[in-house]
């Protein structure tokens, strides 16, 4: 694949777990330290607990007060708790780190990275992807385009990309600061209370360990710099005193970069044997921290397919259901991005100062709190599959079970990237032969998860339930068959 990004390193991590060999092409002889987005949302930190990735990247993260996340940067924290988690907001951790992690685990489980590897050409037939990428041609069964939102491989490939150019710029810097003044924020916490409106700027500061900082910025001025302009020490300076006080004073730039809030999607995420995952597939307003989330989220849906595929048990077809899943999966945070963008907007119109205040009543009612919570985390995502039960498609929450070997999580069933047939009630047959990577798990659970039995795909998502073992009798069979290979 290409792209050692957090999407790429996912996958990869996805892709060897399942034991297929697995080449990640990066062009960047070295890790960037940029804490970038930085938030870990609770669906990803469900995803990533589930995987047994989630506790080195906790003990990497950010202190923060414990807030729930946001939307459109309101003053009303989002509230998760109704969706059944353990992850009530957002993770503050550097991108870095999270690379840091999911390199070291992917690696272990097989996969190679090569870097100061450059994709310049690629081409692509029905067996396989020739790859040059700065040495010998490589050849591989597929290629997934994990290298960003001006992604190398969708150029080459003369793509489309459609959606609105930017109509805002900001700067994003890692910054190291040596004075600071009393408005400078101690510790990361919500975002409502860590931004700042001064003499034309808007900004957010925030802590991320010792003297470091992640600064964004913005000013009018800035829609006339060119999008490849060098952000200089003194344009960040200025904008620190400006907004921070004379106090406040810029020891170092460890890194930075201009950013917009364009929005593009690729109309199909499968062309042949390449595939599109994270900012390669689309890109969007920054609001609420969901790029980084998204792409991960992509890379889960489809490693388990993928390695279907590869490994053949699976056609080649399962490979059109991420993008049937994911695409409306993005086009969703495309959607709600864009709402945000106008009530976020720093340089509010009275008919939008207005808008906000009705808003921020509807944040403060449990339904419209809980409805919004579900988008910003993710939690509330439900994938359109075949079978009449209202849990299909649905992800289950992280319970309390107790099997034969004892108490455990539901989320401790899936650290091999298998899917589970969870037996609640007695409801499967005894003797029923699984296919490869579907683990039987009888146990008993004190909460209600609306069925006896389940079908759990790798990803977490219900594709079969059953209430009765009648019921069991009659459709298990056929969904274990198709449930896991079926082209959706």
């Amino acid at each position: 694949m290409a792209g050692a990004g957090p999407t790429g390193l996912m996958l990869a991590y996805e892709l060897a777990l399942a034991g297929v060999e697995t080449l990640v092409l990066e062009k960047l002889d070295q890790r960037v330290e940029q804490v970038k987005g930085g938030a870990i949302q609770p669906r990803t930190a469900e995803l990533l607990e589930s995987r047994g990735l989630l506790e080195p990247m906790l003990r990497r993260a950010t202190p923060r007060d414990p807030v729930g996340g946001h939307f459109a940067m309101l003053p009303v924290p989002l509230d998760c708790t109704p969706w059944r988690t353990r992850h009530n907001g957002p993770i503050g951790i550097p991108q870095w780190k999270i690379e840091e992690v999911l390199e070291e685990r992917a690696t272990a489980a097989g996969a190679r990275v090569l870097r100061g590897a450059a994709v310049t050409k690629v081409e692509s037939d029905e067996d396989g992807v020739a790859v040059t990428a700065g040495g010998p041609e490589v050849r591989a069964r597929y290629l997934v385009a994990c290298d960003g939102g001006h992604s190398t491989v969708r150029k080459l490939l003369e793509l489309p990309f459609p959606g609105r150019a930017g109509t805002h710029q900001a700067v994003l810097t890692d910054i190291r600061l040596t004075t600071v003044s009393s408005l400078v924020p101690k510790q990361m916490g919500h975002i409502s209370t860590m931004t700042r409106q001064v003499g034309g700027y808007w900004a957010m500061l925030v802590p991320v360990g010792d003297d470091r900082y992640r600064f964004t910025f913005g000013h009018a001025d800035q829609a006339d710099t060119a999008r490849d302009a060098p952000v200089t020490h003194e344009e960040i300076a200025t904008a620190l005193r400006e907004v921070y006080g004379e106090e406040t004073t810029l020891g170092a730039v460890d890194n930075s970069s201009r950013f917009s809030d364009a929005t593009r999607q690729l109309e199909q995420y499968r062309v042949g044997r390449v595939l599109f995952a994270g900012d390669a597939a689309h890109i969007h307003s920054p609001m609420g921290g969901q790029g980084l989330n998204l792409g991960m989220q992509d890379a889960i849906n489809l490693g388990w397919k993928l390695a279907a595929v590869i490994q053949d048990r699976a056609p080649g077809g399962l490979l059109d259901s991420y993008h049937a899943e994911r695409h409306p999966a993005a086009a969703r945070v495309l959607h709600h991005t864009a709402a945000q963008r106008v009530l976020a907007d720093t340089n509010p119109s009275e008919d939008v100062t207005a808008l906000r205040d009705i808003f921020i009543d509807l944040l403060r009612l449990p339904d419209t709190n809980r409805h919004l919570a579900g988008l910003m985390s993710g939690l509330s995502l439900r994938y359109e599959l075949p079978g009449d039960h209202p849990l299909t498609g649905q992800r289950v929450p992280d319970a309390d079970l107790v099997t034969e070997d004892g108490a455990t999580r539901l989320s401790a069933l899936f650290g091999s990237g298998h899917a589970v047939l969870l037996d609640l009630a007695g409801a499967v047959p005894d003797g029923l032969r699984l296919p490869p990577r579907v683990d039987l798990v009888r146990a008993t659970c004190a909460d209600d998860l609306g069925a006896a039995a389940l079908l759990i795909r790798p990803d977490g998502y219900v594709c079969w339930a059953a209430d009765t073992p009648a019921a069991c009798d009659e459709t298990l069979l056929a969904t274990i068959d198709g449930g896991l290979t079926k082209v959706h």
